[in-house]
């Protein structure tokens, strides 16, 4: 079963770095941009960068300058380097993409299982 598979979530201290991926699974990117969004208890979800298939990257403005965004697409990996981490970026981080299987036929819009990243202070 094709799915996006998330890895690299912990706890860090202010100040601190983590590296997210996302990748598919038995199946492999499709369509254009790969999207990370996130998460905080009680709040709405929020995007946070895209990447197009073509490496344009675009973040959200709470990001920008700290995170970057970038992708393998012969790996079909997404990834999101988070440094000078604060505790305002703790939340459960998820990546969303179209996936494709092997032979091309179209799957659907998938979500990671989501990712915790918990800044302390």
């Amino acid at each position: 079963q094709a799915q996006l598979v998330e890895s690299g979530g912990g706890s860090v201290q202010t100040g601190g770095s983590l590296r997210l991926s996302c990748a598919a699974s038995r199946s492999r990117f499709s369509g254009n941009a790969m999207v990370w969004y996130r998460q905080a208890p009680g709040k709405q979800r929020e995007w946070v960068a895209t990447i197009t298939r073509e490496g344009i990257t675009n973040y959200a403005d709470s990001v920008k300058g700290r995170f970057t965004i970038s992708r393998d697409n012969a790996r079909s990996t997404v990834y999101l380097q988070m440094n000078s981490l604060e505790p305002e970026d703790t939340a459960v981080y998820q990546c969303n993409a179209k996936l494709a299987s092997y032979t091309g036929a179209y799957l659907g819009d998938y979500w990671g299982q989501g990712t915790q990243v918990t800044v302390s202070s």
